[in-house]
């Protein structure tokens, strides 16, 4: 993926922020990794992005946590994956589809297994793929690896303030949406 996201062609995914997976992560990782997601979901709902939310067996990892579902805009549904890849999952693939968008940019856990293989599927699918390197996460090495084994795949690996920029694309939109940007501005992030 060679050329900059375009917010009108671009889906959302949070994939499992729940607290099965949060509780591996270190406390400020696990902090970090939510307020970046938190910002990007703002952003994304002001621009009007799809955003598409799974939990992965919410039984056992419990459901989305509070501080993501709080901030989704109204109407916005979880959805149950039960394979570790969003699409491998007919419906989850059928969700995405159905938003008419080729872009997918991803955020959320785990990032050597159900990110990667979200990225991995959806990339084969013919789908331009994004992972917010700094908005994904997975405990110790694990992290690395997963990061190293998208990179080696050519999936594009982004920093949300990166993923920021490229959906605003210019000075005007960002003094637009300086209120999004500037609220509750995730820790490492500055504009």
């Amino acid at each position: 993926m060679n050329s900059l996201l375009d917010e009108s062609d671009t889906v959302l995914c949070v994939i499992d922020v729940q607290p099965g997976f949060l509780a591996k992560l270190n406390p400020r990782m696990a902090s970090e990794t939510v307020d970046r997601i938190r910002w990007l979901i703002r952003l994304a709902a002001a621009l009007a992005i799809p955003i598409v939310v799974t939990e992965e067996d919410p039984a056992s990892n419990g459901p989305t946590v509070d501080p993501v579902v709080t901030i989704l805009p109204g109407g916005t549904e979880r959805w149950d994956k039960t394979s570790f890849g969003l699409a491998d999952q007919p419906d989850l693939l059928a969700i995405i589809k159905r938003t008419g968008r080729q872009t997918t940019v991803l955020c959320g856990l785990e990032t050597d297994v159900c990110v990667a293989h979200s990225a991995l599927g959806l990339r084969d699918r013919g789908y331009r793929v994004a992972v917010v390197a700094d908005a994904v996460a997975s405990p110790g090495s694990a992290h690395a690896f997963g990061l190293d084994r998208m990179h080696g795949a050519g999936i594009a690996l982004l920093g949300a303030k990166g993923v920021a920029y490229e959906w605003l694309r210019n000075v005007g939109r960002a003094a637009e949406l300086s209120a999004v940007l500037e609220s509750e501005l995730p820790p490492g992030i500055i504009l």
